[in-house]
C-alpha cells in the first residue's frame, strides 16, 4: 500500500444558481492575458445542452481518456505512444476553433475618434481576437446554452442523452434544467499526462494537483486531445498548453481557489483525500463502467485509520496533511455519506472532482400532483419518476448505474424530509433515515455540511510545508504578459505566427 495525497473538489449541483461568479473570477484570475481569450479554466454548463466544447462528451469523435481492452489493459482512446509519434505534427483529434468559439472584441476606438459633426452613426464592428478581422454576428459561444437558451437547437446533440437512451421533453412547460459548473478534474489516472510526448504535463507528488511545465512544453497539442474532459488549452500565442492549475498558489497558503472564495450559492468544497496509489490502475481497469464509482470509492483510504496514518508518514505526507484529510469534507461525502459521484467515470481517468447531484425538481413534481413534497414516504417512492431522468443523472455521474445514483438521491430526499419535520418543531423520524441506511445523527450532521456549513468546515485547506523544497526559480511566473518569458520572450513575432501552426481538418476551421 502506498499512500498519497490528494486536493480534491466536490460541488452541490443543488445549490448552483448559474450566475457564472466563478468563471469571471477565474477568467480575470488566470486567462485576462492575449492567447488566452477563448479558454475558461472554468465554465458553467445549462443541463441539458452539448457544453463547451461543444459535444466535449463525445469520444467516438475526440478520441479522450483511455479504453478497456479485451486482455484487461488500458490504452489512450487516441492510440498508444508510436500512433501518438505518428501524429506528432498534424494530431487529427482536435476540437476546431468553432468548438469552442472566435473570441471577439469591438473597434471602440471608432466610437471614440469619430467626428462630432459626422452626420452618420458611428458602429463599433465585432472583431476576432484570434485574426484580427472583421467577424459576422457570433453564432457559437461557450454559454450558447445557458438556461437551455439553445436548446431546442442543440438538446438533439448532448451526448448523455444519446448514451442514456432517457427522453427528454423538449416543451418548455416539460423540461427541465440544472446547471453543471466544471474545472480540470486533476485525475489520479491523467490521459493527458500519459500522452505527452515532451513530459510537459505532470502530476504534483504532494497534492495531486495536474500541472503543465511551460518551458517543456512543445506545444504538440496531445494533451487537449487526451484530455475527456477538455479542459487543456493551447494557447496560440505562446504556443504552449495552458490549463487549470487548482489555484495552487493560494492553496499553498490554506486558501481555497478563486472559484471556490467567490461561489454565490457556496456549492464547492475542497479538503485532502488519502488514497492507495499502488491500486489506482486496478481500478481504472474494472471491466464493467457500471463498477467504476465503487472501484474509485474503494481506494480512498480511511484517515484515521493506524495503519494508513503510518504508511502516509512512511511516504513523506506531511502531518498536517493527514489531519486535514481526517477532517476532510470531501471524505465525508464520498465515503461516509455516499452523496457525491465522479464525473464521467468510463473515462477511466479517475476524476478527482465530484459532484451531489440536483434533487429539486422532485419535489415541485411531487406538489404539483397533489400531495406532500416533503413527505418521506412519499418523497423517497417518487425518486424514480423525478422530472430530470433517472438515466440521465446516471450517465452523467456514475457511469450509467442506475442503483447508486437512485442510493445518492434517494438520501439526499431523506435529508430533506427529515429535516423538514426538525425545523416543524419535531423530532426526527429514524424511519426515514433507517430507510436510507442511515441514522438520524448522520443525516443531521450532513445536512449542517451541504446546507448551512461555514467557510473553515467547506475548505479544510493544509499551508504548504518547508520540507518539499522550491528554488526561488520554481515561483517565477512564465505566463508574464507580452514580451515576458510566458509570452515568447524579446522578438516573438505574435500570435498571427501560431494560428497558421493550428491544425486544420479537411473543409474546416483552424483550432
Amino acid at each position: 500500500m502506498k499512500v498519497m495525497a490528494q486536493i480534491a473538489m466536490v460541488m452541490n449541483l443543488d445549490k448552483c444558481i448559474g450566475c457564472h461568479t466563478c468563471s469571471v473570477t477565474c477568467k480575470q484570475a488566470w486567462t485576462n492575458r492575449e492567447g488566452t481569450e477563448y479558454m475558461w479554466f472554468n465554465n458553467v454548463e445549462t443541463r441539458p445542452g452539448v457544453g463547451y466544447p461543444r459535444r466535449w462528451e463525445d469520444q467516438v469523435e475526440n478520441k479522450g481518456g483511455w479504453v478497456h481492452k479485451a486482455n484487461g489493459k488500458l490504452v489512450p482512446r487516441q492510440g498508444g505512444r508510436l500512433k501518438g509519434l505518428a501524429n506528432i505534427f498534424a494530431n487529427p483529434n482536435l476540437p476546431e476553433m468553432s468548438d469552442y468559439y472566435e473570441p471577439w472584441t469591438y473597434e471602440y476606438e471608432k466610437l471614440l475618434s469619430a467626428p462630432k459633426d459626422s452626420s452618420a452613426l458611428p458602429v463599433a464592428r465585432p472583431k476576432s481576437q484570434m485574426t484580427g478581422e472583421h467577424i459576422n454576428a457570433p453564432e457559437w459561444g461557450p454559454n450558447w446554452d445557458d438556461d437551455l437558451g439553445g436548446s431546442l437547437e442543440t438538446m438533439q446533440d448532448d451526448p448523455v442523452i444519446a448514451a442514456s437512451g432517457a427522453e427528454v421533453k423538449a416543451q418548455i412547460e416539460n423540461a427541465f434544467m440544472f446547471y453543471l459548473p466544471r474545472i480540470c478534474e486533476h485525475c489520479l489516472n491523467p490521459t493527458c499526462v500519459s500522452v505527452c510526448p515532451s513530459g510537459a504535463m505532470y502530476k504534483r507528488s504532494e497534492d495531486g494537483i495536474v500541472l503543465v511545465d511551460e518551458d517543456k512544453c512543445r506545444g504538440w497539442r496531445m494533451c487537449v486531445s487526451g484530455c475527456p474532459y477538455k479542459k487543456v488549452y493551447f494557447n496560440h500565442t505562446t504556443g504552449k498548453a495552458e490549463k487549470c492549475t487548482l489555484c495552487y498558489p493560494r492553496l499553498e497558503i490554506g486558501e481555497p481557489t478563486v472559484c471556490s472564495e467567490t461561489c454565490v450559492g457556496r456549492l464547492r468544497y475542497l479538503g485532502v483525500l488519502l488514497y492507495d496509489a499502488d491500486r489506482v490502475g486496478e481500478a481504472a481497469a474494472t471491466e464493467r463502467d457500471e463498477d467504476l464509482y465503487e472501484a474509485q470509492r474503494q481506494i480512498l483510504l480511511d484517515p484515521r485509520d493506524p495503519e494508513v496514518i503510518e504508511g502516509a508518514l512512511a511516504e513523506g505526507v506531511p502531518r498536517s496533511y493527514i489531519e486535514a484529510a481526517q477532517e476532510s469534507p470531501i471524505y465525508k461525502l464520498i465515503h461516509e455519506y455516499q452523496v457525491a459521484l465522479p464525473l464521467h467515470p468510463e473515462y477511466r481517468t479517475l476524476p478527482m472532482v465530484w459532484y451531489v447531484p440536483p434533487l429539486s425538481p422532485i419535489v415541485d413534481e411531487v406538489t404539483a400532483s397533489g400531495n406532500d413534497g416533503e413527505d418521506g414516504k412519499i418523497l423517497l417512492t417518487a425518486i424514480s419518476r423525478m422530472r430530470i431522468p433517472l438515466e440521465y443523472l446516471a450517465s452523467l455521474l456514475a457511469g450509467g448505474n442506475l442503483a447508486v445514483t437512485e442510493k445518492t438521491l434517494r438520501r439526499l430526499a431523506a435529508m430533506r424530509s427529515y429535516m423538514r419535520d426538525i425545523h416543524l418543531g419535531g423530532e426526527g423520524n429514524e424511519e426515514i433515515a433507517a430507510a436510507v441506511g442511515m441514522t438520524g445523527e448522520e443525516i443531521e450532521a450532513m445536512y449542517r455540511l451541504l446546507a448551512i456549513a461555514k467557510y473553515e468546515d467547506r475548505y479544510v485547506i493544509p499551508n504548504a510545508h518547508p520540507e518539499i523544497e522550491r528554488s526561488l526559480d520554481d515561483f517565477r511566473c512564465s505566463l508574464d504578459g507580452t514580451g515576458g518569458v510566458g509570452m515568447g520572450g524579446p522578438g516573438f513575432s505574435g500570435n498571427k505566427v501560431m494560428v497558421e501552426l493550428l491544425p486544420r481538418r479537411p473543409g474546416g476551421t483552424s483550432v
